[in-house]
């Protein structure tokens, strides 16, 4: 995963990720929210992009995705 990805591409790649996400402060489920990337939303809500980037890589790696 990387922060050019939109929430929806991350998503698809494992719904569990949406539980970092919110945890970062994105709505992860909101229709017009998911075709941002990460970036995009990073910015909008003021987030540490690559942190997040960092947890939800984890994350896949842990769950073998």
């Amino acid at each position: 995963v990387d922060k050019k990805m939109t929430i929806r591409e991350v998503l698809a790649m494992d719904p569990g990720t949406a539980r970092i996400m919110m945890s970062f402060g994105l709505l992860a489920s909101a229709a017009r929210t998911t075709a941002e990337s990460l970036e995009e939303a990073g910015m909008v809500h003021g987030i540490n992009v690559d942190e997040m980037v960092d947890q939800i890589n984890q994350y896949l790696a842990e769950n073998g995705k």
